[in-house]
């Protein structure tokens, strides 16, 4: 059995509530993209990782 088929999506919207609770965390979502921004959109998605571990 894949490990995809465990592979649970948590609602955008417990991403947006978590964030409130988290000293300066920042929420980042690329539109349509699940698990695949690292796919879909590779330019913003090493900006913004490379933003995160330089940070």
């Amino acid at each position: 059995m894949s490990d995809y088929t465990h592979d649970i999506i948590i609602p955008t919207i417990n991403s947006y509530i978590l964030q409130q609770f988290l000293p300066n965390a920042e929420l980042i979502i690329y539109p349509d993209a699940n698990h695949g921004a690292h796919f879909q959109y590779p330019d913003r998605f090493v900006t913004h990782t490379k933003l995160f571990l330089d940070g």
